[in-house]
């Protein structure tokens, strides 16, 4: 038996990672200056995930990633990364985060994008705090787009083989020669699309139709938008400001949410990409469908909405914040009818397009399952008939079905197993874990949407959970946003030995 990893490969990537955190932390510690709160939860990580990547850095001088180590290298470096950011809110000591498990579950949250916080008090954190927040989520963002293209496309996994054939773009990694200008371009894509959302929240603000925005609230929460991750400095997210804010921000959540790889042709005035993409006609028929129909529930069933503009605005927000697994709320909808509800629960397991910063079963392969279900029906009355699977003209091979196939199932297994944890679990605590309430924290979690409902509602969060049900949740952050497949792999003995 001989070890087939070289771990030391990976080690040394994760280093990189770990040795250049000190810069998405720098922000927070210059707020921290110019509001004179505390420098050491930002100062000495800085210092420390510094001097730890440089030492792992030079485990060896090895560099080339082949598949197995870049499977570890994917795993550790979201893990890594997570504890690193716990750091701070730990070091800070202020509130539900100063406790180890819950700064993990929080900073875990963050890196995932996915948004689901255990801070019930939000008095009580600095603004360099929810600075940290809002970066992760960005780092995060832009970390798993350039992931899904630069390196997840090397391993067949992440939804890539579809999105070649679907964007008709022979090899994801190769929009330009090399990765790191890849990186670059998607990097730029992103930075872009952030700093047009603060300029629109911050005019907003200016001409009066968002008196509550200030400079600090348009960059946090442009940071949580375009990454589709849902972290807010209010306890109110979205609900803390007026309709135009509200409305302004849908679009960022559904471009967020949008295949880069369209974006970037569509940005190099190839607009055929966009209109010939059956991914992006159905994501915005998928959009459009679940927002006409919880709207149309919420008005002919009894709403606390006032007006058809705010029923209306509601369902758009909320639907396109879940589906993008963004996670905002503009509104309670926990208090919803149970209609409403269990739609807006159903878009959970929707996700946006491969390629995006979003997460869930994405609407890829919801595509391919529904093309191949209509196909087997037609085969199945007329069996001499051959008739392949087809996206936007191209052929997806059998494997490649079978591929989403099997990472449905296996997706729906692990929200199965969570579900039922988080509902034992539950029963050692006061408050009673409904079946629902466990169904929607998992989904949340594990589909990295953030809010759920009852207990860990828009305006609520996790806390009320037990340390053992949030490392759970926390494992299903990690698991959920690398797309299941690296870390099943590292459970594998054949992956370690031969």
């Amino acid at each position: 038996m001989r070890l087939r990893v070289d771990w030391r490969v990976s080690l040394r990537l994760v280093g990189t990672v770990l040795k250049w955190l000190w810069a998405p932390m720098l922000p927070s510690l210059l707020l921290a200056v110019y509001d004179g709160t505390p420098l050491l939860p930002f100062a000495a990580p800085m210092v420390g995930t510094a001097v730890l990547g440089r030492s792992l850095e030079v485990l060896t001088d090895e560099t080339q990633l082949r598949v197995r180590e870049a499977f570890l290298m994917v795993a550790l470096s979201w893990l890594g990364v997570a504890v690193a950011g716990a750091v701070p809110f730990v070091l800070a000591g202020n509130g539900a985060l100063a406790a180890p498990v819950n700064a993990l579950f929080e900073s875990m949250s963050g890196i995932t994008t996915t948004g689901a916080t255990v801070i019930d008090d939000f008095d009580v954190y600095t603004r360099a705090a929810f600075l940290w927040r809002a970066t992760l989520q960005w780092v995060g963002g832009l970390g798993i787009v350039v992931l899904a293209t630069a390196v997840l496309s090397q391993l067949s996994v992440g939804g890539t083989q579809l999105m070649e054939t679907e964007t008709r773009t022979r090899n994801v990694d190769k929009l330009t020669p090399r990765i790191s200008e890849t990186a670059r371009l998607l990097g730029g894509i992103y930075a872009g699309l952030t700093a047009l959302q603060v300029a629109v929240l911050v005019g907003l603000g200016a001409v009066g139709l968002a008196p509550e925005m200030t400079a600090f609230d348009a960059v946090t929460h442009a940071f949580t938008t375009v990454s589709t991750s849902g972290f807010s400095p209010r306890g109110e997210s979205l609900a803390a400001f007026s309709p135009a804010v509200q409305w302004a921000t849908v679009p960022f959540m559904a471009l967020g949410a949008t295949s880069f790889v369209l974006l970037y042709f569509a940005l190099q005035g190839n607009f055929d990409r966009l209109r010939e993409s059956e991914e992006f006609r159905f994501y915005v028929g998928v959009l459009a469908a679940f927002s006409a129909g919880v709207a149309t529930l919420l008005v002919v069933q009894p709403s606390s909405h006032q007006s058809l503009e705010a029923v209306v605005r509601h369902a758009v927000f909320q639907v396109v914040s879940i589906v993008t697994t963004t996670g905002y709320a503009s509104t309670n909808f926990d208090a919803w009818t149970p209609g409403a509800q269990h739609l807006l629960f159903v878009c959970m397991f929707v996700g946006g397009m491969a390629g995006s910063t979003t997460c869930s079963i994405k609407t890829l392969r919801w595509l391919v399952v529904v093309k191949t279900f209509r196909r087997d029906l037609f085969v199945a009355a007329s069996p001499s008939v051959v008739r392949p699977v087809r996206l936007s003209g191209a052929v997806v091979d059998e494997e490649t079905i079978r591929d989403v196939y099997s990472y449905t199932l296996v997706g729906l297994v692990v929200f199965v197993v969570g579900t039922l944890f988080v509902v034992v679990d539950g029963a050692r605590i006061p408050e009673t874990v409904t079946e629902f309430e466990a169904m929607s924290a998992t989904a949340a979690t594990f589909f990295n949407v953030g809010p759920a409902f009852g207990l860990a509602g828009p305006f609520a969060s996790y806390s009320a959970f037990p340390p053992s049900t949030k490392v759970a949740l926390t494992f299903l952050m990690w698991v959920g946003r690398i797309e299941i497949v690296p870390v099943l792999v590292l459970l594998t003995p054949s992956y370690w030995l031969s």
